[in-house]
């Protein structure tokens, strides 16, 4: 997988809370077919619609006792979600506060847990018991800053003041630990950078992240995409970015320089050449100098989910792909028939932690446009025999001890491809960063029974000192991780289109019932409280009011049963999987766009990132 996934400071009188059904049937929706949609740029309209009280296709009523009722089905062809109470559409949000949150349940929750007194802060931290009392009396502010909340989505059950900063709110302001900014005027971002500078700068996110700071304590700031900007701004703000610098990051990112760098320290990659990208005839001469075979793969430096990954066997394949590759430094590798494995890991001063393997779900057309490009994760007993998972780990302790010499310190997520002819195993790419499969590797039984492999990453960055057994935590997770089923999958818009979306699937828990429909449960804070394959829970990426198109997200799924199955040595989705994707994409329903950029819908106000 290539990756790469508030309140105003002061008390308010809380909104009014309101009712809404939202029933999206799209057998009765305008088709759309691709060769009727006009080649336009993703971009909405260019001004903010003016803010109304609710969406023309949605009916909004003042919440009363409901009597009890049964839960609403989810079908392919007619999905219906139970009314949620959301608040009303307001200029400003009250603080949360108080343990009133919902689902406060399990024994790992730290968000409500007492502040511990100074005394108690442990000089050093010396075995798990100690690490987690260290977290759950945490007083530091702790934020993950991001387009969505996912990649730690859950993670405040075991971190006291640990919260998340999100442009997109899932949870229409019901979930305690996130906050959204209200006033989001129009702004087209070009990465991912671009959206967490803009919250890192927006006066309702800095007026909530300054909010019951004590005197000399410095908030911690985590995500995903940052840059030199973003150090900038932390360094004015008076932020700590508890990451690796953004220059070390960007280097070690280039698969050029993992290629590289995997070959110094002993971490070999699949038979490759390097070289600048010009023609065909070149590109051939390579490839048979180095005895790479007729299919190739060939990759840029930079890019996620399979975007700058290209397939190429003849001169026809080359033309399809020559303008993105051209002039470029490119990776020319033998095309292997290969078993895709993801794995996190954390470098501390301890050593290097090994998190859970993980299988992928790449290059799905049901979930991605993108050939190749990643689209979920696995993890379930099989996923590697024990001499496939003892050379992987070795390979990730490698290249941990490799960039330790680099300067690097943290997360960061390792591709291996097993090849299923040969049985080597290669490294695929290194992800210096927290990653897509950070969902599951935070729930295994591993985390439940010691703690979430990031907060190793948090340990690093925080103000004590340690002196942990890593082996010996790795070697035990190797053994628990065995133990468990968790899949996750991200739902891409697949078709050529260019909609402001009316209507979608609530954010929350689902379940199949006896019939196979896929009924709206509850609302949920995260996929925690998941009890087997029949569950799953759905995060809402893309809401009404915001803009879907060719390759944009609309949301993820959580569940404890497998996505796939083998056949004939290849994967494919489950029919369990295709369910579900039919499901929730018949949830989505919206209206296209006018010449001159406009839809026939109000949408809730915000800022719209082309993603």
């Amino acid at each position: 997988m290539s990756e790469r996934d508030m309140d105003i400071g002061k008390e308010v009188v809380q909104p009014e809370k309101t009712s809404t059904t939202v029933v999206a049937n799209p057998a009765n929706a305008k088709k759309s077919p691709a060769e009727n949609i006009p080649k336009v740029r993703v971009t909405p309209a260019k001004k903010a619609a003016p803010l109304k009280a609710a969406p023309k296709t949605t009916k909004v009523a003042t919440a009363k006792a409901a009597p009890a009722r049964k839960p609403a089905k989810v079908g392919v062809l007619n999905v219906k979600v139970a009314k949620q109470e959301v608040p009303a559409p307001v200029m400003t949000r009250a603080v949360p506060s108080g343990p009133e949150a919902p689902e406060v349940t399990i024994g790992t929750d730290a968000a409500f847990a007492t502040e511990a007194p100074p005394a108690a802060v442990p000089n050093m931290i010396r075995n798990i018991s100690e690490l987690r009392h260290f977290f759950r009396t945490n007083s530091v502010p702790i934020y993950f800053i991001g387009a969505t909340p996912f990649n730690l989505l859950g993670l405040d059950r075991w971190v006291r003041n640990f919260s998340y900063i999100s442009y997109y709110d899932a949870w229409d302001g019901a979930h305690p630990r996130v906050f959204t900014p209200v006033h989001k005027p129009y702004v087209e971002f070009e990465s991912g950078e671009d959206i967490n500078n803009w919250l890192l700068l927006n006066a309702e996110v800095r007026s909530r992240m300054s909010l019951s700071v004590r005197p000399g304590v410095r908030p911690k700031v985590a995500m995903v995409f940052f840059n030199e900007e973003t150090e900038r701004i932390c360094r004015e703000l008076g932020y700590d970015l508890i990451l690796p610098a953004a220059e070390l990051r960007h280097r070690l990112d280039s698969k050029m320089v993992t290629t590289k760098l995997g070959n110094d320290f002993g971490v070999p990659s699949v038979p490759n050449v390097l070289r600048k990208g010009s023609t065909y005839a070149a590109l051939r001469a390579d490839a048979d100098m180095a005895g790479l075979g007729n299919e190739l793969v060939v990759q840029t430096p930079y890019g996620d989910s399979g975007k700058t990954t290209f397939f190429i066997a003849n001169e026809e394949e080359w033309d399809n792909h020559s303008e993105d590759i051209i002039g470029e430094d490119i990776k020319i590798m033998r095309r292997i028939k290969n078993l895709p494995v993801a794995v996190e890991a954390v470098l501390t001063r301890s050593g290097t932690l090994v998190g859970p393997f993980l299988t992928e779900l790449a290059g799905y057309s049901d979930l991605t446009p993108y050939p190749g490009g990643w689209c979920g994760n696995e993890m379930h007993p099989e996923v590697l025999s024990a001499t496939q998972r003892t050379r992987a780990m070795d390979l990730v302790k490698r290249m941990g001890d490799g960039l330790a010499s680099e300067g690097y310190r943290g997360f960061f997520e390792v591709d291996v491809l097993v090849d299923l002819d040969t049985d080597a195993v290669y490294l695929g790419e290194l992800n210096p960063r927290i990653s897509g499969a950070s969902g599951i590797t935070n729930v295994t039984a591993g985390a439940y029974a010691d703690v979430p492999l990031f907060l190793f990453h948090l340990l690093e960055y925080m103000d004590v000192e340690f002196d942990l057994d890593i082996d010996e935590i790795t070697e035990r997770w190797e053994v628990l991780s065995g133990a468990d089923v968790w899949s996750q999958m991200v739902i891409k818009e697949n078709s050529d289109i260019v909609e402001q979306l009316t209507q979608t699937p609530a954010t929350g828990q689902y379940y199949l019932d006896s019939t196979g429909a896929m009924v709206f449960n509850r609302a949920a804070l995260d996929w925690h409280m998941l009890q087997n394959e029949s569950e799953a829970f759905f995060l809402r990426i893309q809401g009404p009011g915001d803009y879907r198109w060719h390759g944009s997200d609309l949301g993820i799924l959580v569940t404890k049963g497998r996505l796939q199955v083998e056949e004939g040595g290849v994967s494919k989705l489950n029919i369990r999987a295709k369910h579900f994707i039919d499901c929730l994409r018949a949830g989505f329903a919206g209206v296209p766009l006018d010449e001159d950029g406009q839809a026939d819908f109000t949408p809730r106000p915000g800022v719209k990132s082309k993603g």
